[in-house]
């Protein structure tokens, strides 16, 4: 299944806010669409704030209820609607807005693409539509308000792993720190004495804020708008795969998001009883010789 399924349960056991309780969440339109924003959704539910995937205007938009009942929309282009993919726009827009209280309308982020070319440029519209400085300034402004439930990390991590050191000839296969430090991070696990110690080396890869897969998500992200400064059209082919990547990764991390609670639960199996052993027994002697009859003369 492209999305997990809702399961509050497990959902809390790691922090996370819950998923979608809906019919559309079965639906392969609407996972896809999860899917795709992820690197929205996944930072924002570590900060245990319920996220959805909706229709808005004229694309889809992700509705934040924050703990007030109030909500933020974040939002791309919607007049004119953005032509990128869902999930990578140029821009994105969040307000907070309340049902109750049609007064309240706060912008709290705008990276969007000015429709005003002689107006100044917002310094948020650099960033475009890149995820990470939205969750910062969310973070501000909902820490502000006090709105900001803090994210859990019930696991402390474990030393980190130290990099072996580069050749500074950087010869090729000698440069390469950081699938060095997986790799150690790997031989640890497979040394591993115990399901919670291999649990809190999976807590370094899964975590939903600071693991290996959200930060691989981001670097994938980054790599893409770094693909769109060449301005040429395998440039943007290129950032629509790398963006592509950078889902995929985050929704690996969605569907393992309980691994490590499944595997710091397991019990690790004894060894059978050995049955007692027989005493051995003396070795049993030859029977004895027959007596020799004699002749008397």
């Amino acid at each position: 299944m492209a999305a997990d399924q809702p399961n509050p349960t497990h959902a809390h056991a790691t922090g996370l806010a819950p998923l979608p309780d809906h019919q559309d969440v079965q639906t392969r339109s609407w996972q896809e669409l999860w899917r795709r924003h992820t690197h929205i959704t996944t930072p924002l539910r570590a900060r245990r704030l319920p996220c959805d995937i909706e229709f808005g205007l004229s694309a889809h938009i992700v509705r934040v209820t924050l703990p007030d009942d109030s909500y933020l929309i974040i939002s791309p282009p919607q007049d004119p609607p953005s032509d990128r993919r869902p999930g990578d726009p140029e821009g994105w827009i969040a307000t907070r807005e309340d049902p109750d209280d049609e007064t309240l309308f706060e912008v709290v982020y705008d990276s969007l693409p000015s429709e005003d070319p002689g107006a100044d440029p917002r310094p948020e519209a650099r960033h475009g539509g890149s995820a990470e400085p939205l969750i910062e300034a969310i973070d501000h402004r909902l820490a502000q308000l006090g709105l900001l439930p803090a994210p859990t990390s019930p696991h402390p991590a474990p030393t980190q792993p130290t990099p072996r050191a580069q050749d500074a000839t950087g010869a090729p296969g000698a440069a390469y720190a950081y699938g060095d430090a997986l790799r150690d991070l790997t031989d640890r696990l497979n040394g591993a004495e115990s399901h919670a110690d291999a649990a809190a080396l999976l807590h370094q890869i899964l975590h939903p804020t600071n693991g290996l897969l959200t930060q691989l998500g981001e670097f994938f992200e980054t790599a893409g708008e770094k693909a769109k400064e060449a301005e040429e059209d395998d440039g943007f082919d290129l950032s629509y795969d790398l963006a592509d990547a950078a889902a995929e990764v985050r929704h690996l991390g969605e569907v393992l998001h309980v691994a490590e609670n499944r595997m710091r639960a397991l019990t690790p199996l004894t060894p059978a009883p050995r049955a007692p052993s027989a005493p051995a027994r003396a070795p049993s002697l030859p029977p004895a010789a027959p007596p020799t009859s004699r002749r008397t003369r």
